[in-house]
């Protein structure tokens, strides 16, 4: 479609794919796509962000060109998802007919609200045996969402990901609601988007995924993003196809960036190096005047008196966003988890000397490999190296590992308090007087704290226990009398708390 600007066109909508973890985004575009993607995912947990571009034939015959953005639906990939919600046209907010609304569901919803994003609910799994899609609509009602029928006008299609029941239906729906956003771009100008993810290739280098937003991006061409840039050199697809040329609403892939470009950062192109350049120049004197970035120190806050020290390496920006703020959340009072050094790639040797240099430092690896070069260094400096492919199992690992590692504390646990009577003699430091248990026990040979006024004056131990006229070990109730072995002067209504030391 044609605008009044003959450079404007109709372009296809970005769809951010969104919703709670296991409620079906991934099988969605799996089935969309006609691939078994989600099935690569450790665990069946999509880990990062994935753009897939379509084309789609609705039932009148118009062809739709749609780019899907997947994302995450673990909480700790909140920040990923809200990234999502601010480069999409249109949200497809996946809810299960069996669970309804979940925490994730929230958190999404919250994201598109920011960003005054339209969406569309797909309720899914309406094939499974306790599906009920009319519960599922009460569900949103209840939490502040309300669907079509049920007193608003959110669009919603009830589907099932699995046999593609109502998929169609979705996609009509995306295509409606973005023709009602006239979402248009103009061809003729450089590109211009968003960095949804980066990556660390050994072999290859540092490469980006950017969803364009507007503009064309050409090989020859320079692009931008935050401090990093990039010649336009090799240029693919979602499918790892070659290009020579690409425009809005694509998703690409640029490799040769000379540093990483941030997750969420917008990028520009440009026809030149020198008008690249210069975009960089500017920036950096935007970011020495906001005092710079806090990008090579990961944690900023000041760590406990006790912390393990710990090296991140991830596969992608984004996992590493998520893990480092995973780590920070663990930090207890009397110990935390210091990040001091992160970055994208397999573990190498030089991680592990930085390792060696911290005492108690780990190596974290999510996703990566860890070079043989690394692994001998860390057997004979002792660095201990743990991978993992699942966030949360990560997040189990490390909580034991602060737990066994927090230093042991000793802490004075009160067994009970007795009231003084009558003192009736004393020689030297040892003092023999009555008292009346008022609440717990107090045991022969046990360590007290003598209290007056509800503050400890001193500190003794009980060397004889009497109940009328008995020796006994312990006294639980009533009147007693006792000898007390202590420097303090103890007195007619003082209270002597009998007490344990434990190591916490």
């Amino acid at each position: 479609m044609q605008n009044q600007n003959s450079n404007t066109i109709e372009r296809g909508p970005v769809v951010a794919i969104m919703g709670h973890i296991d409620h079906g985004k991934s099988t969605l575009l799996s089935y969309i796509r006609k691939s078994n993607e989600p099935l690569n995912e450790a665990g069946g947990i999509t880990q990062h962000i994935s753009a897939y571009e379509v084309e789609y034939v609705s039932k009148e015959g118009k062809k739709y060109g749609i780019t899907f953005v997947d994302t995450p639906g673990h909480e700790a990939f909140n920040g990923i998802r809200k990234r999502g919600a601010s480069v999409a046209d249109v949200v497809v907010l996946v809810v299960s007919a069996e669970d309804g609304v979940k925490p994730q569901t929230m958190e999404a919803l919250s994201s598109i609200k920011n960003s005054n994003t339209p969406f569309i609910i797909a309720i899914n799994k309406i094939d499974k045996p306790e599906a009920n899609v009319e519960k599922t609509k009460q569900s949103l009602a209840e939490n502040g969402v309300y669907v079509e029928g049920y007193g608003g006008d959110i669009p919603s299609v009830a589907l099932s990901a699995k046999s593609g029941e109502g998929v169609p239906e979705l996609l009509d729906m995306i295509a409606l609601v973005a023709e009602m956003e006239s979402l248009t771009g103009d061809q003729t100008v450089p590109a211009s988007g968003m960095v949804i993810e980066s990556n660390m290739d050994i072999k290859k280098g540092i490469s980006a995924t950017c969803i364009i937003k507007n503009g064309t991006i050409e090989k020859g061409m320079y692009i931008t993003s935050g401090l990093a840039t990039a010649p336009v050199r090799i240029m693919e697809n979602y499918l790892g196809k070659q290009l020579d040329k690409a425009s809005f609403s694509s998703p690409i892939k640029i490799i040769g960036w000379d540093e990483l470009p941030l997750v969420g950062d917008t990028f520009v192109s440009h026809k030149n190096r020198e008008d690249a350049r210069e975009k960089i120049e500017k920036e950096k004197s935007v970011r020495l005047l906001c005092h710079g970035d806090s990008q090579n120190s990961p944690d900023d806050s000041t760590p406990s008196t006790n912390s393990i020290s710990i090296i991140v390496k991830a596969d992608t920006g984004s996992s590493l966003e998520a893990l480092i703020s995973e780590i920070k959340k663990l930090k207890t009072e009397r110990m935390s988890a210091n990040v001091i050094c992160c970055g994208i790639g397999t573990i190498s040797e030089n991680d592990v000397r930085q390792a060696g240099g911290k005492e108690k430092a780990i190596v974290i690896g999510f996703n990566v490999k860890i070079d043989s070069p690394a692994k001998n260094l860390a057997e004979r400096n002792e660095t201990e190296i743990k991978t993992f492919e699942i966030i949360y199992k990560m997040n189990e690992w490390l909580k034991e590992a602060l737990e066994t590692r927090t230093p042991k504390i000793k802490v004075a646990e009160s067994l009970g308090t007795v009231k003084v009577l009558k003192i009736f003699s004393k020689v030297k430091d040892k003092q023999i007087l009555g008292a009346r248990v008022e609440k717990g026990e107090i045991s022969l040979g046990s360590q007290v704290k003598i209290i007056r006024r509800d503050e400890s004056i001193g500190e003794g131990r009980v060397r004889e226990l009497q109940q009328q006229k008995v020796a006994t070990k312990e006294v639980t109730k009533g009147e007693f009398g006792t000898m007390i072995v202590s420097d303090t002067e103890i007195a007619p209504g003082d209270y002597i708390e009998s007490f344990v030391i434990t190591e916490k």
